[in-house]
């Protein structure tokens, strides 16, 4: 019987070992470089995750909001002149079958000021707007504090204030007064932000028959605002302008609201690219981290090398050897980041109000990445270790 010289394969389970050993040698360097990886993948995870948190929560605040609404503005016409909507345009709009509400608003010229001691030219940035009792309702707005106009009190001189007029003219509660043009009127109610028409937070609002009244209001609308199914939006969207303005269509201006929600997801999705280029370079520099480690790594173990292959181990056994090394150093490094990542944007997301959303596929691809950053990092270190002959890494100093 021949004895069989050939040596030993080692298990998988021996190369792991044996690649541990190594890093456990130096574990400062190895912390160091594994760190690298992880910055890398911790900022691709959290900026994957943060982004569909953040697409998860507007999403749900449309379906909240409902994407069905839609607002007719009065533009101009051909010969550049302004255009008035009739006084029955929300009747008008209401008569197309698919439409369930429909409400208005309206410019009107009024000064607004905190009290009768600031001059008249100080308005702070808000403007007057006549409304209509129906219109909180129509837009899914609520009162932050306070209430909103009732039926007697759109009649008398009183105003409900958007969220950010409340905060430019230091209304803090209801109750106070606020001057517009040379009338006082009361402050009833103060308005949460208006998320589908954020113009209406800049606004201090009185009914249409205290705008008429007060202010000379000629009771013509420049703003509907109208909510139909959400099948029929489209086709509601199509007719809105010739129905409120037959043969000045053109310049009614109709949108939807719920579009520039739409959009910003769209700006977020850029975003994300951009934060994603700025982990992949990260995850570069971590790459080229653990490729040095381990060519010192080759370099300092020169007598061991030879050692090993003077007791009979192939090349194939070295290559694998310091490839395994490399390649748990990465692995430690993709495993830390995307724990990092997913704490990370559970954090955020709690902070922010929003339901945290870590992608599976975010992590899967972070640790595949890891491994593939271990494969190409430490094959040259491994291929330079094997290729050492016995003899001269013996005698290395």
């Amino acid at each position: 019987m021949k004895n069989d010289l050939r040596p030993a394969r080692l298990s998988p389970r021996d190369i792991l070992r044996v690649g541990a050993v190594g890093l456990r040698a130096r574990r400062a360097r190895v912390v160091l470089s594994a760190l690298g990886i992880a910055i890398g993948i911790a900022t691709m995870v959290a900026v994957v995750g943060l982004s569909e948190s953040s697409r998860a929560d507007l999403m749900a605040r449309l379906d909240r909001l409902g994407t069905n609404l839609l607002t007719a503005e009065a533009g101009k016409d051909a010969m550049g002149q302004e255009i008035k909507l009739p006084r029955n345009a929300v009747a008008m709009v209401e008569r197309i079958g698919p439409v369930q509400h429909a409400t208005a608003s309206a410019d009107i010229d009024a000064r607004i000021r905190r009290s009768d001691v600031v001059p008249e030219e100080r308005t702070a940035g808000v403007t007057a707007q006549a409304v209509r009792a129906d219109l909180l309702s129509a837009l899914g707005g609520e009162v932050d504090r306070g209430t909103w106009l009732t039926p007697a009190g759109e009649r008398l001189p009183t105003t409900v204030l958007g969220a950010v007029a409340a905060q430019r003219l230091g209304v803090t509660r209801t109750g106070e007064t606020i001057m517009m043009n040379d009338t006082r009127v009361a402050v009833v109610g103060i308005l949460q932000p208006l998320e589908l028409v954020p113009n209406l937070d800049r606004v201090a609002m009185v009914g249409f028959p205290a705008a008429e009244r007060y202010f000379g209001f000629d009771g013509h609308p420049t703003t509907v605002f109208e909510r139909s199914t959400d099948a029929s939006v489209a086709d509601v969207r199509a007719i809105l302008a010739r129905t409120i303005s037959p043969g000045d269509e053109m310049g009614i201006k109709v949108s939807r609201p719920s579009d520039a929600l739409a959009a910003k997801a769209a700006t977020d999705e850029g975003l994300t690219t951009l934060m994603l280029g700025l982990g992949a370079v990260a995850l570069l520099v971590g790459g080229v981290g653990v490729a040095n480690t381990m060519v010192i790594s080759v370099l300092e173990r020169r007598q061991e090398i030879g050692l090993r292959r003077s007791l009979g181990a192939t090349r194939g056994a070295i290559r694998l050897q310091f490839l395994t090394e490399s390649l748990l150093l990465s692995a430690l490094g993709g495993a830390t980041g995307a724990l990092l990542g997913a704490a990370t944007t559970y954090g955020f997301a709690s902070f922010q109000g929003w339901t945290a959303v870590v992608p599976p596929w975010s992590l899967a691809g972070g640790l595949a990445a890891t491994l593939l950053i271990g494969v190409v990092a430490g094959l040259y270190p491994a291929i330079r270790a094997s290729r050492l002959h016995p003899t001269v890494a013996l005698n290395a100093t």
